[in-house]
């Protein structure tokens, strides 16, 4: 069994619970309310810059030039993702917020920097998987089962498309072959970042649907 295959099934009640999440099933339908969908993109819009700077970061801890050459075109692909998808729809939804940060995405954007910075290649890499693998799963979730026409087609197309899975599954090998080669201890650690940072895609998804605000 792929130490990925462990990882999946570790953290497969969390998944579950994301699938199931209201936000994501509105979204399924075409009848999430249009200002959750908004705070939702302003806040993946900073989500993916700093995922992109975190991404970076681990590229330079990879012991070969082509896992450093994977992450830095992963890096730029979360930039240009920011640009077109979110850019685009800046426009057609006019969304101009200055709030910044709501706590879930402060949470999960301050995870993983502290994890590129601070934690071994391996960990960092276990850590970063979560949002290629489980927002692939429920892209593929919601195109498979999508009500249709869905005023969110763009969003729903960009995750299901062959671009973004064949990333995915650079990313689940290179995680796989560090987990070959790791301690026990390290595979241990990997572990416990992936779920980690898999309730923490549950804690941004949960604000979205919140509008969450800081309490102070």
């Amino acid at each position: 069994m792929k130490f990925t295959d462990l990882l999946w099934a570790e953290a497969l009640p969390v998944f579950e619970k994301i699938q199931l999440h209201p936000f994501n099933q509105e979204l399924r339908e075409g009848t999430l309310p249009l200002e959750k969908f908004k705070f939702y993109i302003y806040q993946d819009s900073l989500y993916l810059a700093d995922f992109a700077r975190a991404l970076a970061v681990a590229g330079t801890k990879a012991g070969n030039s082509h896992e450093l050459l994977d992450f830095l075109h992963f890096a730029q692909n979360a930039i240009l993702v920011e640009r077109a998808l979110h850019l685009g729809y800046f426009k057609e939804y006019v969304i101009d917020y200055q709030s910044g940060k709501a706590p879930g995405c402060f949470a999960y954007t301050n995870y993983l920097m502290a994890m590129s910075a601070f934690e071994s290649y391996e960990v960092t890499v276990a850590a970063l998987l979560p949002c290629f693998w489980i927002y692939k799963q429920i892209g593929d979730y919601i195109y498979a089962n999508q009500t249709t026409p869905n005023p969110y087609q763009n969003w729903i197309d960009a995750y299901a498309g062959e671009d973004f899975a064949h990333s995915v599954q650079k990313a689940l090998d290179i995680c796989d072959h560090l987990a070959d080669n790791a301690s026990e201890k390290t595979r241990a650690r990997m572990m416990e970042a992936y779920v980690t940072a898999s309730r923490l895609e549950y804690v941004f998804w949960d604000s979205a649907y919140r509008l969450e605000q800081w309490a102070i």
